[in-house]
């Protein structure tokens, strides 16, 4: 809700606060005091385009700012929060400047931000209806909300099931698509993978199989350097098998030696019987080194042709590493063939398998088609109830408001395929006499009869929902928390009857929400919780109270707009005025505190 208004310089106004309580406001006064100029200013703070006529002759700039009281879990705290808005504790602060020449600028909770930011805010709390801004319900989007909105939580959820069930379908479609339109690059991927495949598993590649040859081929390529070096260590461990250059004494015959001369004395010396047996267990070991050099000698293999071969076969496992898997594959190793070879295979199992494939796909698609009809139709169901609903509460509303001639009328025009919000477009329409046509709203009615259709739409919206306030059918949030309505010129063309059921339905609305109406109606103005009076003075020409006019050169009289809070006795006297054209009319009086009385009784009874 508006918590308060400041404006300086605009239009007639050179300054007026506003302070505005909850419940109705009723702002009254002649005709070009300046009432349209509380509205601008507050159409400025809801991020309409600034003009720079608007600011008052001989200003440098004008100047409107709003507090907003919101909830900070509102989305219209979180947008404002995303802006960069900082809000304390529940108070939003917004300001709009507009240069006589240049740019204007707008603030939000000190941070300045674009005027769209402004627009995206203030149209999450504040709904404007009058002669320039019907109305709040203009685009389908918007009336078909207002429709679902009437639904209460259980067809908010449905709301969300059939958006969540249109996105499925979505996805679904997109997915068979993508695969259709990849289906040749997928072709020729399979076919290099197959071929890819077919030669790895002639290559019969083993695990390891690449270092394994290295270490072979190595071996045989120094095969005579390592018979030679293995020769002469087992020759020094154990000495020559035929017995020449006995005189050479060998490891294996001294170590025995030495155990020898141990032994006659193992047994009387612990300490010597220790080292003697560490001796024995030497010769055991060089005995058995010598033996396996023996058996080495016997395994090593010279042969030329296994050389070839291991080195072929190097070359063809290198060869596959680089070629398989194309360019942009890099294989080190065999092991990292044999991994991209599983790869590869699960890949083309995806091509031609059972899974990932069209038929899968046009399958999930088709039952995804079917969940979205069946939703669609049990949207659609319950939308012709809802549109009954609104149909006769708007069209009961309407007759109280004297419009008794006029026909409200939902249409539901169903569309060639579900779209995201549903199978049928929503249009409000109206049919302004018996035998006129149904027209949309704004084309079939003018702007006060208007205002009073968006008056019974908004009392049928908020009397429907529980706990009075319409659920948003996006998340199943109140739309309408703390939100603020502004009627203007609403009593166009009405009066007496007419004019007090205006009255009364804006009364019951405000019971839920803050609504402003700007009203030249006593019979209106006389429901209002608060009467804020625009009042117009004009200055005396002098010294320092002057304008220049542009035509005569001449100083002319200022003119200056205040707005005041009347209660009590002045109340009276502002709805006399409204009545007759005079305050003091004693006529006027009675007739204003009867208005008043009246008022207060009818609303203490419902």
């Amino acid at each position: 809700m508006i918590e308060s208004l400041h404006i300086e310089n605009l239009g007639v106004i050179e300054q007026a606060d506003l302070l505005l309580s909850p419940g109705l406001t009723a702002l009254t006064g002649e005709t070009g005091a300046g009432k349209t100029m509380v509205l601008t200013s507050l159409g400025l703070l809801l991020g309409q385009r600034a003009e720079a006529t608007s600011v008052r002759t001989g200003a440098d700039r004008a100047l409107v700012e709003g507090a907003f009281v919101l909830s900070p879990a509102s989305r219209a705290a979180s947008r404002a929060v995303e802006a960069g808005a900082e809000l304390d504790d529940d108070l939003l602060l917004a300001s709009r400047t507009v240069p006589a020449s240049g740019r204007s600028r707008a603030h939000l909770g000190g941070r300045a931000v674009p005027s769209a930011v402004l627009a995206d805010v203030g149209a999450r709390l504040v709904s404007v209806h009058g002669q320039a801004d019907q109305l709040r319900l203009r685009s389908a989007s918007a009336q078909r909300a207002a429709l679902d909105g009437l639904g209460g939580p259980d067809h908010a959820a449905l709301c969300r099931r059939y958006a969540e069930a249109y996105r499925a379908r979505t996805d679904a479609a997109t997915a068979l698509e993508q695969w259709r339109a990849g289906a040749e690059a997928r072709r020729v991927e399979a076919t290099d993978l197959r071929r890819w495949l077919e030669q790895l598993e002639e290559l019969a590649a083993q695990p390891g199989e690449d270092v394994a040859l290295t270490a072979e081929a190595e071996r045989l390529d120094h095969a005579e350097d390592l018979r030679r070096a293995a020769t002469a260590a087992r020759i020094a461990l154990a000495g020559e098998e035929d017995g020449a250059a006995a005189d050479v004494p060998d490891v294996a015959a001294l170590i025995a030696s030495a155990d020898r001369a141990l032994a006659h004395v193992a047994g009387v010396d612990p300490a010597l019987t220790a080292l003697a047996e560490r001796l024995h267990q030497l010769g055991i070991d060089a005995a058995d080194l010598s033996g396996e050099l023996a058996e080495y000698l016997a395994r090593l293999d010279a042969d030329p042709a296994r050389l070839a071969w291991v080195q072929d076969r190097r070359a063809e496992l290198a060869r596959a590493c680089r070629e398989i898997g194309g360019p942009t594959v890099e294989l080190d190793d065999v092991d990292a063939l044999l991994a991209w070879g599983q790869s590869a295979a699960a890949r083309l199992d995806e091509f031609e398998g059972p899974h990932g494939t069209a038929d899968t796909l046009t399958a999930q698609l088709a039952a995804a088609e079917a969940a979205l009809v069946s939703l669609a139709d049990e949207l659609t169901t319950a939308r012709r109830d809802l549109a009954e609903r609104m149909q006769e509460a708007v069209n009961a509303e309407l007759a109280g408001l004297e419009m008794k001639g006029a026909r409200f009328v939902v249409d539901l025009q169903p569309r060639d395929a579900p779209g995201p919000t549903g199978a049928e477009n929503v249009a409000l329409l109206l049919i302004s006499h018996p035998g006129a046509p149904a027209l949309p709203l704004g084309k079939g009615a003018s702007g006060g009869e208007l205002s009073r259709i968006m008056l019974a739409l908004e009392v049928v919206l908020a009397d429907a929902a529980p706990g009075g306030a319409p659920l948003d059918a996006a998340d199943g949030a109140p739309i309408h928390h703390q939100r603020t309505f502004v009627f203007d010129e609403i009593d166009a063309g009405v009066g007496g009857r007419a004019a007090r059921e205006i009255g009364r339905r804006l009364a019951r609305l405000a019971r839920r929400y803050q609504v402003v109406v700007v009203t030249h109606l006593a019979q209106v103005a006389a429901w209002a919780d608060t009467q804020l009076v625009v009042r117009k003075e004009t200055a005396p020409a002098n010294a320092g109270n002057t304008a220049v006019s542009q035509h005569t050169g001449e100083d002319q009289p200022t003119v200056r707009t205040r707005v005041e809070a009347v209660t009590g006795s002045a109340r009276v006297r502002e709805l006399a005025r409204m009545l007759s054209g005079h305050e003091d009319s004693e006529a006027a009086l009675r007739h204003a505190a009867e208005l008043i009385a009246e008022a207060h009784v009818a609303q203490s009874q419902s």
